[in-house]
């Protein structure tokens, strides 16, 4: 299923919504217009029953994102700078119960970096090249670098990207664990696709419940996360999928989930 929006694509393969960055001519970066397509794309997926795994990608090959559109962030006051803005976009990717996965593919700084900041995984072609460099422009990063950033690759390497807004390449962004996977440019999307199937292949609570343990266990003390885990563990062992997922373990055949 394909779907028109002005600043994006949106096709559904299988159990992938794929939502595309639509704008080469200019590197794709983020205007308010693109913003909006991305919040109305993300939210088609996330409605879809078919659709198990969200990815965000940017055309045309040179980059994911540059960041924002500069000619709209000259004349941000304080007022519309507290608007949630590209905060907003990576924070619902984040809270989704669907996972989601950016493949970046060139550029990804500024506020592109915090968009796929917001996603679960990051799957990067070796031509790719990251960076927070707002400081350069006599700001901040506001789209939630300055808390993600750090919480990913670590204080030191979050305080060096940002203090230094120097770019890093692929190799150095894989290293630190900014990036998981890093695949050559012409395979990135079957690379993605492969990664759709497998996700899709669990139980649709499975999915769900790591992220939520993961992003509210990050926030809480270790003992409280523990026991978050345990509970929802022992919830979703109580499920049919839970039951089929350890019988067919046992009886050594593929489960067939229900989301039950």
């Amino acid at each position: 299923m394909t779907h028109e929006f002005d600043n994006v694509l949106y096709d559904v393969q299988g159990p992938l919504a794929l939502i595309t960055i639509n704008r080469p001519e200019k590197l794709n970066a983020i205007s308010l217009a693109t913003l909006d397509d991305l919040h109305s794309a993300v939210d088609l997926a996330a409605v879809d029953d078919v659709v198990r795994v969200i990815a965000i990608t940017g055309a045309g090959g040179k980059a994911f994102a540059p960041g924002s559109d500069l000619s709209e962030v000259q004349d941000r006051d304080f007022k519309k700078a507290l608007e949630p803005i590209i905060q907003g976009l990576a924070d619902k990717l984040e809270r989704l119960p669907k996972p989601t996965i950016a493949a970046i593919d060139g550029i990804c700084m500024g506020g592109g970096l915090e968009v796929a900041l917001g996603c679960d995984l990051r799957v990067a072609t070796p031509n790719s090249r990251f960076a927070t460099p707002e400081g350069k422009l006599g700001i901040i990063p506001g789209g939630g670098a300055c808390a993600r950033l750090p919480r990913i690759v670590g204080r030191g390497w979050g305080m060096e990207m940002m203090l230094m807004g120097e770019p890093i390449d692929a190799d150095r962004a894989f290293q630190i664990g900014l990036v998981t996977r890093l695949v050559d440019s012409d395979k990135l999307m079957d690379e993605v696709r492969s990664m759709a199937d497998h996700l899709a292949s669990f139980a649709p609570f499975v999915p769900t419940a790591m992220k939520a343990m993961v992003n509210f266990g990050m926030e809480a003390s270790l003992a409280s996360a523990l026991m978050f885990e345990k509970y929802a563990q022992g919830a979703l062992v109580q499920t049919d999928d839970a039951k089929e997922g350890i019988s067919a373990f046992l009886d050594k055949r593929k489960p067939k989930f229900e989301g039950k």
